[in-house]
Formats: structure tokens, C-alpha cells, sequence
């Protein structure tokens, strides 16, 4: 075999693995397989001073270019008409009925519901296969030349199957995953996903655009010779086969009911997605009928964009204060003046820690980008104009609550003082006291702060100890109250080893995650002699969760406390084995969306009471997915990777079928 179909075969693989790894999200071999392959590939690319069209080896990024050349496109890129109410996508239908009436249509009106991508327009031209151009919108006649940044996306496949001239377009987005990752450690962290996509795509230096770790997703096919699909269905698989990325959400309906439960379905998706959307599009469905709707002079008469309402918006910056967790964890919060998203007034912003002021260059009294989504906390992203000055925020250098000395792990400052800061001791005694934890009957925030000044409470290990006589006479306690908490704190002595887990304040370990610890270690002793490795290998758990466990028992401090607790009669019971041959056994299912016959903790011990693994991520190892209805980005990408969905009756009728 010669060199150049060596090459030809490297190239192929080192493309085809690239799509599986990201756009299918199901890598097939590991990333050091990967990066041998495409170390020989440009080491015999070197040898042979040969590089084929569509070789990764593109993707790298070559030297600055001086200036963008003008490109014109060979169809025009058609914006979209917008609507930002239901009345305005009613009058647009109300107009599609009346056109599909006086034109003759034959095809019955159908709609597609799709994302709306919230990046940059780039537009892909191939012939014979290769990619031979890339380009911005521009004015939707002629946009900027820019297929060396575009070679560097890896999304953009730089050959493809079909071999006619072909121009396809999508949106340029950086994820939000990235952007945060990204942010961590530049000098000048970037103010939105969308700007650091445009601001990368644009950048005359493609190895700026490189560094930057694009992604797109495509959803047009402008310029094409006999087409093998007649409607944006048809379309969409189009793309898929020649290994586009595509919205991973599409629906179609019929009913204008339907298309606002859509159009609801995708807002109510936004918070939980890891990339930008501002809308939702809504197009006609048949090509056919597309062509008989025609354009006006701006748009196409067959599509329109549904825009929500804004999530970012400018400030403000007013205040800097400093809140305190349960850990320690001092965190800034930010007041701002009063602004408003959707009708919601926001004043407070957070803005994670100190490292993240420096890099935001951030004052008091400067103007500041603030983005919501909807009901997290805001999040101040960056100053609307870097040189203006104000005020300078102060870090603090002593606990503003207690006065004691604090200590820098990582990003974030720490009040050590476990014993006198009171507020600490408070959140702790209230988070161990709480339902999901040890579930204490009529412990409250209020009951904690008491204890904590009349009794002497500081922590968890000390409500043991506690009388009748202590509490009589305490403000609120009077003999039924009395009697009633002092059984309660008596109960929780035999816990559930989950239980125990969620209420000692594990890092990083939730309901699910403790429930999964207890299932996997059975015993306390078990887990606090469990490796990072070893606890790497429960589902969900990753190296930073598995190191902050690890972390945990390790801390003398915290030993001590379980130590008491112990001594104090407190008693994890055995986690039960999971049940073995069961319906599921062997299954991993993740249930998304509302339920009609469960709460999500009901059918997650429905799930392993028949021999199932619940988990709460879809991954390539899920076996099947159980959604209800409003089910969200999950539901997604179970049909993106393939994976089997069932409803809540799909799976009780497995179940029973089987039992």
C-alpha cells in the first residue's frame, strides 16, 4: 500500500472517530488512541509534503491572516420574521392558511419547531465532496471569506459524502461548558458565549479561533442540485448522513395549540441546555410549499422566529458583600441597580469568587453586562466599557461575620473558624436536621440559632446530649414541642447510611449521589476507606467529586465529628445489596420530565427494587429513558444517541410482563 492511500485511510478513521466523539457523543476509541493516530498521519504528511483536502491536520490553524476577503454566496442567506408573543405566531399561521388556500397547495400544513441558536451565521460551500469555502452571513448576499477558522471547528466535517456543489448553513456557537472552562484561566475572560463565538470566528488569526473549541449546528441546505428529500424533515436527515451536527430538538405539528406547546416546551428547556438559544423557529414543512409561498423583499413567507424575552441586560454595579456557607465558603454577591428581566426586578448578582472579580475587572459604580436564566441567580458577566473606572472592591481579609482569619483554597476564601462563627454552625445543624438528610421533626433555622445561643450548640454531634430539663423554658418549648423534638433527634440515631451521608455535608454529594455511595459501599467504614479510584467508578461520580470525598474523610476535623456522632449512639444502618436478578438487572435508566404515577425519587426505588441502576445523566450506558411530559434537554439527546424511550406505563407493562 502507498503512502498517499496510508494517509487516504488514516484520514478517514481520524474523521470518522472525531464525529462519533463529537456530534454522536460516543467516543470509539480513547483520546491517547486518537492523538497516536493523528501524530503518525502528520508525521507522514511531513515525509511526503502531501496534506489531503479533508485531513484533520487542517484544523490546527495556520498563520494570521492580514484581512477577510469578501465572499458571495450562491444562494442568498434569508433572515427570519420575528413574533414575541402567541398572538403574533397566530397572525403568521392565520397568514400561512390563507396562503396555502390561495395558492393551491396540495401538501396539508405542517410545522417544524426547531431551536433557535443564538451564535453566528456560517454558511459552507463544498464541491465534489470538500470543503472549499466558508463564510459569514454579511448581508445575506456577501459575507467575510473564513475557511481557515472554520477548519478548526470540529463539528464541520471537511468532506462529506455528497459530491455535487452544495452550500450548507448553520450556527457558529461556543458552549457554555467552554466558555466557563475558558474563563477559569484567561487573563481577559470572555463576557458571553455568543461574542466569543463571533469574536473567534472573525479573528484574522485562526489559531485564536482553535483556542476557542467551537461547535455548530446546521439547519439549512441553500444551494442544492436535485435534492434527495422533499421537506425539512427529509432535509434535517440530509445533513445527519452527510455527519452534520443538527438541533437536537425538532418537532412537528400541526395545531397552533401543538406549535405553543412547542414553542413553551423549548423555553421552559433554555436554563437546563449547554448552549445559547434565544427562540424558537417555526417553518413550513414541505419544500413544495415552501416554493409556492415565496419571499417577501426581507424574508421567506413560510418561516418566522419566536424570540423570548432577554436574558442578558446591563447595570449597575452598586455593592460587593460577602456571604457565608455552611463550609466556611465566603462567596461574593453583587448589588445592582434595579433591573428588569420578563417582569422579574433583579438587584442581587453573583459572582463566584474573588479570582473572578480580578478577571472581570469589575468596581463599584461602573455600567455591567448581568444575565439571568430563568429563576438561577443573575450572573454579572463583565464591564460594558473595560476602561471605565469606579470604585475599588475590597477583598476581605478577616470573616465578616465572626471576625476570624481567613485562608485561600483555590478560587475561594475560607473562614476555618468552625467553632464560634456562628452562622456557619447554624446552616450546618439546619442542613443536618433537614428531611433529605436525618429528617429531625420541628428542627428549624430558628430552633438551631436558640440552641446555638442558649444551649451551646455548635455542632451536630451535640444535639445528642441534649435534656428535657435543657429545653424547658426555652422560648417556643413547651412540653408537647419539647417531647416532640427530643423524639425526633432520638429516631435519627438509626439512619439509613444515604441519609447519614446527605447530613454530614459530603462536598459535591447530593440525594442521589449519597444513595448511590450507600448502594455501592454498604457500610460507613466501607466508604471512608474507599479510594478516588475505587469511587470513580460509581455512576455520575467523576475525578472532582471523587477527590473532594476523598478529601473529606480524610480531614481530622471531620473525622472527629463522625467519631462523635457514633459515640453519640448515631447508627448508619448496612445499605441493602441492590436487588439481583430483577426485570432491570443490568439496565441503567435515567426518568426525565413531570410524572403522572411517580415522584422522581418513587420511581428511581422503583427503578432498583427491580433490579435497575437509576441515574441521572444520559449517557451511551443508559439503556432506556423514561419520560413524562416537559421532558427536556435529556429526552434530547436520548434520541440523538439512539436510545430507547418508554413513558411511565411503557415501563410498568415491561415490568409486569416479566415479573
Amino acid at each position: 500500500m502507498d503512502n498517499t492511500q496510508q494517509m487516504r485511510e488514516l484520514v478517514d478513521y481520524l474523521n470518522r472517530t472525531a464525529y462519533a466523539y463529537y456530534t454522536l457523543s460516543e467516543p470509539e476509541i480513547s483520546d491517547a488512541e486518537w492523538d497516536r493516530a493523528y501524530d503518525r498521519l502528520l508525521q507522514m504528511e511531513k515525509e511526503s509534503g502531501v496534506v489531503l483536502p479533508d485531513s484533520p491536520t487542517h484544523r490546527v490553524g495556520g498563520a494570521p491572516l492580514k484581512g477577510f476577503e469578501e465572499h458571495r454566496h450562491i444562494s442568498r442567506l434569508w433572515s427570519l420574521d420575528k413574533a414575541q408573543s402567541f398572538e403574533e405566531v397566530d397572525a403568521w399561521m392565520d397568514r400561512m392558511e390563507k396562503l396555502h388556500a390561495e395558492t393551491g397547495a396540495t401538501a396539508p400544513l405542517t410545522y417544524g419547531i426547531e431551536y433557535k441558536f443564538d451564535g453566528l451565521t456560517l454558511n459552507l460551500t463544498y464541491e465534489n465532496g470538500a470543503l472549499v469555502q466558508a463564510a459569514t452571513r454579511g448581508n445575506g448576499e456577501a459575507g467575510e471569506a473564513i475557511l481557515p477558522q472554520a477548519r478548526t471547528i470540529r463539528d464541520v466535517p471537511l468532506s462529506i459524502p455528497w459530491k455535487g456543489l452544495i452550500e450548507v448553513q448553520g450556527e457558529c456557537i461556543m458552549r457554555l461548558s467552554v466558555l466557563k472552562e475558558y474563563n477559569e484561566t484567561a487573563e481577559v475572560p470572555l463576557k458571553n458565549a455568543r461574542n466569543a463565538a463571533a469574536g473567534a470566528l472573525r479573528n484574522l488569526d485562526p489559531a485564536v479561533t482553535r483556542q476557542r473549541r467551537l461547535s455548530a449546528f446546521f439547519y439549512q441546505v441553500g444551494t442544492i442540485d436535485n435534492p434527495p428529500y422533499d421537506g425539512q424533515e427529509g432535509m434535517l436527515a440530509f445533513l445527519r448522513e452527510q455527519g452534520f451536527p443538527v438541533s437536537p430538538y425538532f418537532r412537528t405539528e400541526k395545531s397552533r395549540e401543538a406549535v405553543r406547546r412547542a414553542i413553551m416546551d423549548i423555553e421552559a428547556d433554555r436554563p437546563h441546555l449547554d448552549f445559547l438559544i434565544d427562540g424558537a423557529v417555526i417553518k413550513v414543512m414541505d419544500e413544495e410549499t415552501r416554493r409556492l409561498f415565496g419571499y417577501t423583499d426581507k424574508f421567506p413567507r413560510w418561516g418566522i422566529a419566536y424570540k423570548f424575552a432577554a436574558e442578558e441586560n446591563t447595570t449597575v454595579l452598586e455593592d460587593v458583600t460577602w456571604e457565608l456557607g455552611r463550609t466556611g465558603k465566603l462567596t461574593p454577591l453583587a448589588h445592582v441597580s434595579a433591573v428588569d428581566f420578563a417582569g422579574v426586578t433583579v438587584r442581587r448578582a453573583t459572582l463566584n469568587n474573588w479570582d473572578d472579580i480580578q478577571r472581570k475587572k469589575l468596581s463599584i459604580g461602573v455600567r455591567v453586562w448581568i444575565r439571568r436564566s430563568n429563576d438561577v441567580i443573575p450572573e454579572i458577566t463583565g464591564c460594558v466599557d473595560e476602561k471605565e473606572q469606579g470604585r475599588p472592591i475590597v477583598r476581605p481579609e478577616v470573616c465578616p461575620y465572626c471576625g476570624g482569619k481567613l485562608t485561600q483554597r483555590g478560587a475561594f476564601l475560607f473562614c476555618l473558624n468552625r467553632e464560634t462563627c456562628k452562622p456557619q454552625a447554624v446552616m450546618r445543624l439546619k442542613h443536618f436536621a433537614s428531611r433529605d438528610a436525618m429528617d429531625i421533626d420541628a428542627f428549624s433555622e430558628k430552633t438551631a440559632d436558640l440552641f446555638y445561643d442558649r444551649l451551646g450548640v455548635r455542632d451536630p454531634s451535640d444535639l445528642y446530649r441534649l435534656t428535657r430539663d435543657q429545653l424547658k423554658g426555652l422560648e417556643g418549648f413547651q412540653d408537647k414541642r419539647t417531647d416532640r423534638l427530643l423524639s425526633a433527634i432520638g429516631k435519627s440515631r438509626d439512619c439509613e447510611l444515604d441519609s447519614f451521608l446527605m447530613a454530614v455535608g459530603i462536598p459535591n454529594v447530593g440525594k442521589r449521589t449519597a444513595r448511590d455511595l450507600a448502594a455501592r459501599f454498604g457500610t460507613l467504614e466501607g466508604l471512608r476507606a474507599a479510594s478516588a479510584e475505587e469511587l470513580s467508578k460509581v455512576d455520575d461520580i467523576g475525578d472532582i467529586v471523587a477527590s473532594s470525598i476523598v478529601d473529606f474523610f480524610s480531614d481530622p476535623e471531620t473525622g472527629a465529628l463522625i467519631d462523635r456522632l457514633l459515640a453519640a449512639g448515631v447508627t448508619p444502618r448496612e445499605a441493602e445489596k441492590p436487588i439481583s436478578g430483577g426485570v432491570l438487572q443490568g439496565k441503567t435508566i435515567v426518568a426525565t420530565g413531570t410524572l403522572t404515577h411517580f415522584t422522581r425519587s418513587g420511581i428511581e426505588d422503583y427503578i432498583r427494587a427491580h433490579g435497575g441502576t437509576a441515574a441521572g445523566s444520559v449517557s451511551k450506558k443508559t439503556s432506556f429513558v423514561v419520560a413524562g411530559e416537559k421532558a427536556g434537554s435529556k429526552l434530547d439527546k436520548a434520541r440523538q444517541l439512539g436510545i430507547p424511550v418508554l413513558t411511565e406505563e411503557e415501563l410498568i407493562n415491561m415490568i409486569e410482563e416479566k415479573a
